[in-house]
């Protein structure tokens, strides 16, 4: 196909906006010539990690690779280890993977290092490994992370049983599309997945229609807040990674690879500057699609911990794992909706709603998401061990 013809493919496209939209909602591309190839390439290197899960020699490598494709924010896969004494691991945390705007106090990427220690604990017990965790051994600030350690991990051989929630580490998901508004979330389902944690949280959960309603609304308040504050919308637009050459570049942040975002991003309407702009097409078609998905929630669970402090949050992390293999476990879809748990001035006030319907006196919510059911989607990019290993 000649350079002219494929721009005057490009402005066609570019003419029929309604028609993109059924691709952000998952309809069908067809091309021809040179753009059937950029819009069906998906990444390779990226997802490799989970192919290399447990294909280690070292037995701390071994964990720690499944470790890896814990989640959390942003996929900023925050975590940095340390392999430097025999059978320790010391988990630190990587202070360029912070989220200063979103998350000012590094409270959701905590979280993220509880999910971390949590699937390594599971991974390690497969073999037979129990893990002795001594949280920040030398100290944290509650109001910012630093160099020193998250947590000082020992391996002890031939301690521990297997972990059933191994079998669940592979198939687990972050379901952010739309939900099957007619299938009810049961509340035998919601009981068995209120008693997944094990670390201390006060899990709740509700399938109440009104109440469900009630916190569709506030969820979907609270990505509009988000998105009209400048800093904090462009903190996770410079995170985009569009396409398979970005993903595999940089496996990490949000990942809009495949034939949708492939040919948006080839017809010039979705683009990091372009999703800049409160009227364009990126910013608009953005905000509609995910306020458009929350409002499909089915049900919705949270917890919440009595105080505080870096071991609460990473607790949180620890249950928020167990609780994303239990959903696994069961067929069940599951989002965090962390947008009104952030902690920047303009949230305030949906921050203060969602703990006064959510939390009992004193506490604080860490982690609150919809259930639902949907179609299965695909792996998260990761980053290898390697990238991940300080003194490799």
């Amino acid at each position: 196909m000649c350079l002219y013809e494929f721009e005057r493919k490009v402005r066609i496209m570019q003419a029929t906006r309604r028609n993109f939209l059924k691709i952000l909602g998952g309809g069908v591309i067809v091309a021809a010539g040179a753009s059937t190839f950029a819009v069906t390439r998906t990444p390779q290197k990226a997802y490799l990690p989970w192919d290399l899960a447990g294909q280690y020699d070292d037995p701390r490598e071994r964990a720690i690779s499944w470790a890896i494709l814990s989640p959390n924010p942003h996929n900023r896969q925050p975590w940095m280890v340390d392999l430097s004494t025999p059978n320790e691991v010391r988990l630190h945390v990587d202070l360029d993977r912070l989220l200063p705007h979103t998350d000012p106090f590094s409270r959701q990427i905590v979280i993220g290092l509880g999910c971390f220690l949590e699937t390594m604990t599971i991974a390690a017990a497969e073999e037979g490994y129990a893990l002795s965790v001594d949280l920040f051994p030398e100290g944290s600030d509650p109001d910012a992370l630093d160099k020193r350690p998250v947590a000082l991990i020992k391996f002890d051989a031939d301690k521990a049983i297997p972990d059933p929630d191994f079998a669940h580490l592979l198939q687990r998901r972050t379901q952010k599309d739309a939900y099957d508004t007619a299938r009810p979330v049961s509340d035998e389902l919601l009981a068995k997945l209120v008693s997944s944690g094990r670390h201390g949280l006060r899990f709740d959960a509700t399938n109440d229609p009104e109440r469900v309603e009630t916190l569709r609304n506030l969820s979907a308040a609270a990505f509009e807040v988000e998105f009209a504050t400048p800093r904090t919308y462009k903190e996770s637009v410079d995170l985009f990674r569009i396409g398979r050459a970005e993903v595999d570049a940089n496996p990490d942040g949000l990942d809009f690879s495949g034939p949708r975002w492939e040919a948006l991003h080839l017809s010039g309407l979705f683009t990091r500057e372009g999703s800049l702009d409160p009227s364009g097409f990126g910013y608009t078609s953005g905000l509609e699609m995910v306020t458009g998905n929350v409002r499909t929630a089915m049900a919705h669970i949270w917890m919440c911990t009595k105080g505080n402090s870096r071991e609460d949050q990473i607790a949180a992390g620890r249950d928020w794992m167990r609780l994303n293999l239990a959903t696994t476990a069961a067929g069940i879809g599951l989002q965090p909706l962390s947008q009104a748990l952030q902690e920047f001035p303009e949230m305030a006030e949906h921050y203060q709603e969602a703990h006064k319907l959510l939390a009992q006196t004193g506490e604080t919510v860490q982690m609150w998401a919809r259930l639902g059911y949907t179609d299965p989607v695909p792996r998260s990019p990761r980053w290898t061990i390697d990238a991940k290993i300080m003194n490799a």
